[in-house]
């Protein structure tokens, strides 16, 4: 059967593949170490977990209200109002099947045909497909080789068909964090030119070296008004099968997604939301626990990096990803794709190919694994490459 154009068009998610060949490698008992996996390592925690399974047991295995249940709501308006110093009420959210299936609706719901939707580069491999299957054209800032953005990059991409620009900030993949005074400076852009903010904030949690998170909502009311905050219970809470995410913003706009969503998926999992509330509700030293060792990794990660003749490294504010170049290499391979299939075959290690987030000389290596793992994995990758 024919398969429509929209459809055709689509590529596949790049990471979620790799992720799926490692396992079947692994299955078939190779000794491959991955880097691939966009998810903590860590398992849920346990009273997350039990908050589940009573749920289960006490029978709240129906529908629920499409956009959440009420006291999810409320949880995420209350986090969203200490953390970040806003006035958010339970009719500013939606909960969605993960911060993807948020990003998706807010899309469909904000961008069409005409619109033209600022990405900042290298950028989340999603971003582009989900803006094209909008209508929308997505306009890349190509933010190398420092991998900061700046407002003079967002003055010059504006058009007069601009609709929004995206800020996702711990990036993904790169793990920077972009600068205070740079995000006031485009917010002012975003007032002049009445562009909508998406804030993906899903690492926000995740930071190291003492930097405090900064979101453009938080500059003024009128900032505010205009940025809608993705963020989801997948990274911060090790919860990324559970498929619950969220977007806080403009309440016509909430709830058209609602309406939307009301057409597709209908409400996220009944469950797996009291398992959401209560990582919102509870104890949070798992977080700065989790993150401390994150932090260790990165350390660990970028020294093995810097030892590797022909790579560099920019070491990442945040996240779990470390975004090295590979432009030493170039002359021996075309692109970031041939140099993660000789690793692959030759030293049995998994990196992501950069071409997938827009930046053929470089490679995404999560460091969600253990420091054994990057170790064995590093000196894998730098004896393959000595013996070029």
């Amino acid at each position: 059967m024919k398969i429509s154009k929209l459809v055709s068009r689509i590529p596949g998610s790049a990471t979620l593949a790799l992720t799926a060949k490692v396992n079947a490698l692994k299955a078939q008992g190779k000794d491959v170490v991955g880097f691939t996996a966009g998810e903590p390592d860590f398992d849920t925690p346990e009273n997350i977990k039990e908050s589940a399974i009573q749920a289960l047991q006490q029978g709240k295995t129906k529908y629920t209200p499409v956009g959440g249940t009420p006291e999810l709501k409320e949880a995420i308006s209350a986090n969203v109002n200490q953390d970040y110093g806003l006035n958010m009420s339970p009719d500013n959210v939606i909960v969605s099947c993960g911060a993807k299936h948020s990003l998706y609706n807010l899309f469909l719901t904000l961008f069409e045909e005409g619109d033209e939707v600022i990405c900042t580069g290298p950028y989340w491999v999603s971003y582009p497909p989900m803006i094209e299957m909008t209508g929308a054209t997505p306009v890349i800032i190509d933010t190398r080789p420092g991998m900061k953005l700046h407002a003079d990059m967002v003055a010059k991409a504006i058009t007069k068909r601009t609709k929004g620009i995206i800020i996702n900030s711990p990036s993904n993949p790169t793990g920077m964090v972009f600068e205070q005074e740079e995000l006031e400076k485009i917010a002012e852009l975003c007032i002049r030119h009445d562009l909508v903010i998406v804030s993906d904030d899903i690492y926000r949690k995740i930071i190291f070296d003492d930097r405090k998170f900064f979101s453009m909502a938080t500059i003024s009311p009128e900032v505010a008004r205009r940025t809608f905050i993705v963020d989801g219970s997948s990274k911060t809470y090790a919860m990324t099968g559970w498929r619950i995410g969220y977007c806080i913003g403009d309440s016509n706009v909430i709830k058209a997604m609602s309406r939307l969503q009301s057409q597709s998926t209908s409400n996220p999992t009944s469950f797996a939301q009291y398992g959401a509330l209560t990582s919102l509700t509870s104890d949070q030293s798992p977080v700065e626990e989790r993150k401390r060792i994150f932090e260790k990794r990165r350390d660990l990660i970028v020294n093995k990096l810097k030892d590797i003749p022909g790579m560099d490294i920019i070491p990442p504010n945040g996240t779990f990803y470390a975004f090295p170049s590979i432009t030493g290499y170039l002359d021996r391979f075309q692109g970031s794709t041939a140099f993660c299939e000789y690793l692959l075959e030759k030293a049995m290690v998994a990196l992501v190919p950069g071409i997938e987030f827009g930046a053929d000389n470089h490679v995404r290596m999560s460091f969600a694994t253990s420091e054994s793992n990057i170790i064995k994995g590093l000196d894998r990758i730098r004896e393959a490459l000595a013996a070029l």
